[in-house]
């Protein structure tokens, strides 16, 4: 089946629900057991709930993997995800990566003897040459969060594999609408499903979506032994969402890159960050592994921190807000919101600067998102 009639249709098993049309919520902790020592196919919400089973097995069609797992927050998902591995082992990490990610590595797990090492994965010969130190896995955002760079995901994967290491990407920024990293070689994918997925900024989740059966036997254990699964509520919306999500990226896409495209001829904008714009450094890599471009980017305006604030302050339509993804337009200051857990100096060697703003284009009327950045320039 095509991406849309997945989206409204995986999961869900009309037969198994009394033919509700729409997976009910399972709002219980327990199921009772068939007799001593028979347990039914669902035993205790933390192991397993229908209405998460349902969003599990639309997720892993929709990325085209194997199994699917929900979990209650992004972050809950990257912690599961770096449980797979040992104290003393080393992640590789793209080196421009979202604030929350960085502080997870940094502030946690280091002091576990897990050890990222950072490097620009667009340079396949750094890659290389610390593939060659020993790794047991590669982490990617691809686009990054908030500089928008690409990562090659099939040339990283292979390099990867060839060293004996994972390789695991966060596909928040465009769904698996627009790019599919498993169809690349890549073995773990994780989604914030707070953002587009669930697209109505109502709900925090997260997941991950494996190929390999012992990946998926292995995320399993965890999710459970952990306790960091969704629950049957947040898993209700996150499916509603879903059914609309090929309609909502469609026009995400088509605004974002509008206003991307009047940004550019801005004369207070140095610079736009946005990979549909063929002035983006890695444009043509996009079009080989992306099918568009979401609806989150950023710019950099004249002025420094004092235009970006004045700016952010004059915005009307534009909430101001962290997160993205959502019906609604968001602006933010990566420096002062979503990235100021990074260290300064850290934020400065990624390019991540105080004039630096981040938008998610909503679904509201382009030329109203215009006009209210129009203003807030012509303000700063």
């Amino acid at each position: 089946m095509k991406f849309k009639t997945l989206a409204i249709h995986s999961g869900h098993r009309k037969d198994e629900h009394y033919g509700a049309v729409m997976t009910p919520v399972y709002q219980t902790s327990t199921f009772a057991f068939r007799g001593v020592n028979e347990p039914g196919r669902f035993d205790y919400s933390r192991s397993g709930n229908p209405t998460r089973k349902a969003l599990e097995e639309c997720l892993a069609a929709l990325e085209g993997g194997s199994a699917g797992f929900a979990f209650a927050t992004g972050m809950a998902a990257e912690t599961t995800a770096l449980m797979l591995f040992n104290s003393g082992d080393t992640i590789i990490v793209h080196n421009d990566l979202y604030g929350g990610t960085y502080r997870l590595f940094e502030s946690v797990f280091r002091s576990k003897g897990l050890c990222a090492r950072y490097v620009d994965l667009r340079d396949a010969d750094a890659l290389e040459r610390t593939l060659r130190d020993g790794a047991a896995a590669v982490w990617i955002e691809s686009p990054t969060n908030p500089l928008m760079n690409l990562v090659d995901l099939r040339a990283t994967a292979g390099a990867a594999h060839r060293h004996g290491a994972l390789v695991i990407c966060d596909n928040t920024f465009l769904s698996p609408y627009f790019q599919r990293p498993l169809e690349f070689g890549v073995d773990v994918v994780i989604h914030s499903t707070t953002k587009y997925i669930n697209g109505h900024s109502d709900v925090v989740g997260g997941a991950i979506i494996v190929k390999d059966a012992g990946l998926a036997e292995r995320v399993g254990f965890l999710q459970n032994a952990m306790g960091t699964c969704a629950g049957p509520q947040d898993c209700f919306l996150v499916l509603r969402g879903i059914k609309t999500l090929a309609l909502r990226m469609e026009e995400h896409n088509r605004s974002a890159l509008a206003i991307a495209e009047w940004l550019s001829d801005h004369p207070k904008v140095e610079r736009v960050l946005h990979p549909g714009l063929p002035s983006h450094p890695q444009y043509q890599l996009g079009l080989t592994q992306m099918r568009g471009y979401g609806g989150t980017f950023s710019f950099q305006i004249r002025g420094g921190q004092e235009a970006a604030f004045r700016t952010l302050s004059g915005v009307r339509v534009f909430t101001l807000a962290e997160s993205l993804g959502g019906v609604e337009s968001l602006i933010e200051h990566p420096v002062t919101m979503t990235h100021a857990s990074m260290p300064p100096d850290v934020r400065q060697a990624m390019g991540i600067t105080p004039s630096l703003i981040r938008v998610s284009v909503g679904l509201e009327d382009v030329a109203d998102l215009i006009e209210d950045l129009n203003a807030a320039l012509e303000g700063a």
